[in-house]
């Protein structure tokens, strides 16, 4: 008994120590060496794209701060995560390499070996190649320096323990470099590339569990930004919740500039379309919309067909009808059509068939705006009714619009609109 009690404490003791060492030596980025670059002034446009593809100043950048000198407070279910300074100062990047660079994005360790944590999203990082890698570091090394050192991290215990990263790499972190597939087109690959890697679109549109782990069995169909308050669409071929019934042309001008006769993006997706998206060649984002159209539906069950148990009472549909008519079908037609792209149609909107209706009663509650951009300087936007509507009002107009016009949703109670109410806009 005493033998089996000693080899339990071994296996206690040895197997957390093995995770730790294999995750602490395996050093992928080594079997992909830098190339030479014959055209430097190429290799900084390039990687001037790729930032923006990236939508790197989207989170190193401070509201109000220089640009890419980091600082940027990033709220998770852990604590608060503060961006890096990139900038060529000692406080950033200064004393980096390209191999210390590639390091980070391919394998997730900092210059010192340390573990980096996932909300440097180099779980899709990986993906992107040594060459343009090496051209995003370019780039960073060519800003003006910015002397800002970098924030400790503001997590709660282990989570601000680095060195358990290693069980978290271990579960859920593969490195490799996006592979090509041959049975596809140019285009396609293009795009599983962007929208895989650079694009990092998983790491909104994707369910996480407990420990941030994406749920591999529902790649890209729908997430909750919990820290943000906001429900991030299923981007897959699902013809209910995703973009299976959106022509190509609809992606493409929703992802360019911001709107389309589908629908239009508010919340943390309008400052992607703003900072990363609007910026990217048309090509580019073809092939994205190309590629999402080819992603299989999820197992996620965020979309459900309500029974009519679950469906609001016929005084509270009363309610909202004739709250309807007074504040919204003016812009959004009577029979929620609305006029795209200035006014968004309700009717088969697929953020009003989510299980969770917070989308739509944040829009009630503050209203908002899609991103200027260049396809549409002059946006369209919503007035808040957070302060003319009452708690039961809110409720019942958006429990007749998750009801009609052949929507699926289910009721809005009072108490869920007066929780959504403290919750931060941004």
């Amino acid at each position: 008994m005493k033998r089996i009690l000693l080899i339990l404490i071994a296996l206690v003791i040895a197997v957390p120590a093995l995770v730790i060492g294999i995750q602490l030596v395996h050093a992928p980025e080594n079997d992909h060496p830098s190339r030479s670059v014959s055209n430097k002034d190429e290799q900084l446009v390039g990687g001037e794209y790729l930032a923006r593809a990236g939508n790197c100043m989207g989170c190193h950048t401070a509201r109000g701060g220089q640009q890419y000198a980091g600082g940027r407070p990033i709220s998770t279910p852990f604590g608060t995560i503060y961006s890096s300074n990139l900038t060529p100062d000692d406080t950033g990047l200064g004393k980096w390499t390209q191999d210390d660079f590639w390091r980070a994005i391919h394998n997730g360790k900092s210059r010192d070996g340390s573990f980096l944590y996932p909300a440097f999203p180099y779980p899709n990082y990986t993906k992107i190649t040594r060459a343009d890698s090496d051209a995003l570091f370019a780039y960073f090394q060519a800003q003006a320096p910015v002397k800002q050192e970098n924030q400790e991290h503001d997590l709660r215990f282990p989570y601000n323990q680095r060195i358990m990263l290693a069980f978290w790499r271990t579960l859920y972190f593969r490195p490799g470099e996006f592979q090509p597939q041959a049975s596809k087109s140019a285009e396609w690959n293009r795009g599983a590339y962007l929208v895989q890697g650079l694009g990092h679109c998983s790491a909104c549109h994707t369910s996480r569990n407990a420990l941030g782990g994406s749920i591999a069995e529902e790649r890209l169909g729908g997430g909750m930004i919990p820290m943000q308050n906001w429900y991030a669409s299923a981007l897959t071929a699902d013809k209910d919740a995703g973009l299976g019934a959106w022509e190509e042309k609809d992606i493409v001008d929703l992802l360019k500039t911001g709107v389309s006769q589908r629908g239009s993006v508010f919340g943390p997706m309008a400052d992607v379309v703003s900072t990363s998206l609007q910026h990217l060649s048309t090509p580019d984002i073809q092939s994205m919309a190309v590629y999402l159209k080819s992603v299989p539906a999820s197992v996620d069950n965020s979309v459900k067909r309500q029974p009519d148990s679950a469906r609001a009472d016929n005084d509270i549909l009363k309610q909202g009808f004739k709250l309807y008519e007074q504040q919204c079908a003016a812009c959004h037609g009577a029979d929620g059509k609305g006029a795209p792209p200035a006014y968004p149609p309700l009717a088969g909107n697929r953020s009003l068939a989510v299980e969770v209706p917070m989308n739509p009663v944040r829009m009630v509650l503050n209203g908002g705006y899609p991103p200027g951009t260049a396809g549409n300087p002059r946006p369209y936007g919503m007035p808040p009714f957070g302060t003319t509507l009452s708690d039961s009002e809110v409720a019942a107009v958006v429990s007749y619009i998750r009801a009609s016009w052949g929507n699926q949703g289910g009721p809005v109670s009072p108490d869920y609109v007066t929780r959504l109410k403290g919750t931060p806009v941004e």
